[in-house]
């Protein structure tokens, strides 16, 4: 899991994720307020490659995956 802070100063955990058919997506989840879930796709084949992605990856590459996010249906 990652912290991280978005361009509007909001704090977000990040943690790697599976799409029902199968994709490996960053689920950012907001630490307060009422900001809904979101997720974008990242490059990993599975679970183990996309934390290793996560931890590799700097603040602003996770800003660049955030901008392309989409709130996950609750």
């Amino acid at each position: 899991m990652r912290r991280f802070h978005d361009e509007a100063g909001r704090v977000w955990d990040v943690v790697a994720g599976r799409e029902s058919w199968g994709g490996i997506v960053a689920l950012f989840v907001p630490r307060e307020g009422d900001a809904r879930p979101r997720s974008a796709p990242i490059p990993a084949r599975g679970y183990a490659e996309a934390t290793t992605w996560l931890d590799a990856s700097s603040d602003a590459e996770l800003r660049e995956r955030f901008s392309r996010a989409t709130e996950v249906p609750l």
